[in-house]
């Protein structure tokens, strides 16, 4: 392969019914870094259909160039027509690397599209780099999370990988910044398409998105049952937070899996995330690590958790917890 054709750092820019995705905005802002070092250009790969409004935007964010493939065959996502377009893209464009975000829709179409194209994919990466030879070093979790991998594709292109939300951080808007905004048309295969969507339903979620909360309140195997998690639930209404959880109370029943923090779970990176009665296995810590202020309250002294807390106390969260809450409330 002749890697010096491929160039540039290429973003798949997930929208949702048109409304632009944030992990999209945050590839942006890790791209720019990383083409800054390779001294090449950052290109939003916008998919959609009656999207093209939104090119802009992806330029305030970062991009150089914007290509824009609006198709009415690209209205929903489906795997095929998407897998197609972007198919095409990179064969004409010929990327060195491709960024796409590690959720329901990432994880569906990356694996395919690096099938199409013979290359390797690394997927949920938590740290993304330029090596001294110029490949990108992707590194994710290993080993049920308990080391650190670093892996590089060094003998063919396009370098591609998946990034969990919420782990980037998108630059600052900057609405002087100018670039290029370019249309693709791709040439569908319609008898490849085997799957229509009929019907889209969505549920009615009342509660917060974690990864937006500016303040968590997050329970492990120390709370124990779901009567405590209320008191959790006080806790996080004076402090106009959200509650979380570790795996084991979404295994147990106690909670529900979009409360999850962790490899398994969200990446968050709040203001103040409160660890109560959780150990701080490195897959928890994996998912909220980088939050501003951590406070830790586990009877363990020696629990990890206090290596990365901020504020760390030692004793029982359910007797303090309730405390906590009513001197707040004063």
């Amino acid at each position: 392969m002749e890697k010096n054709q491929y160039k540039d750092v290429f973003v798949y820019v997930e929208q949702r019914e048109g409304q632009i995705q944030p992990v999209a905005l945050e590839l942006l802002g890790k791209a720019r870094t990383l083409a800054d070092s390779l001294n090449e250009q950052v290109v939003a790969i916008l998919a959609g259909c009656c999207i093209k409004d939104k090119a802009q935007e992806l330029i305030a964010y970062g991009a150089d160039r914007v290509l824009v493939i609006d198709s009415p065959e690209l209205k929903e996502y489906t795997t095929e027509p998407y897998a197609q377009a972007i198919h095409q893209v990179i064969e004409a464009k010929k990327p060195s690397i491709v960024l796409y975000g590690a959720t329901t829709i990432g994880r569906d179409l990356a694996p395919r599209l690096s099938a199409r194209v013979c290359t390797g994919l690394t997927a949920d990466c938590t740290g993304l780099d330029i090596g001294e030879d110029g490949d990108l070093l992707m590194t994710r979790p290993a080993f049920g999370g308990n080391l650190m991998a670093t892996i590089k594709c060094p003998e063919h292109r396009p370098q591609m990988s998946t990034v969990r939300p919420g782990v980037m951080q998108a630059l600052e808007r900057d609405d002087a910044r100018k670039g290029e905004i370019e249309t693709f048309e791709p040439a569908f295969d319609k008898s490849q398409f085997k799957v229509r969507v009929v019907k889209t339903v969505k549920s009615e979620k009342q509660s917060v998105d974690i990864t937006k909360a500016k303040i968590l309140v997050s329970g492990g195997r120390g709370v124990a049952n779901k009567e405590n998690f209320e008191k959790l639930g006080a806790l996080a209404d004076v402090l106009g937070g959200e509650v979380s959880a570790s795996r084991a109370m979404v295994d147990a029943g106690v909670i529900s899996h979009d409360r999850q923090v962790g490899q398994t779970g969200k990446t968050v990176r709040p203001d103040v995330y409160f660890a109560l009665g959780i150990s701080g296995a490195i897959q928890h810590l994996a998912g909220m690590e980088a939050s501003e202020y951590i406070i830790a309250i586990n009877k363990d002294k020696h629990a990890p958790i206090f290596g990365v807390a901020d504020l760390g106390i030692v004793g029982d969260c359910m007797k303090i917890v309730p405390l906590l809450t009513e001197k707040l409330k004063k």
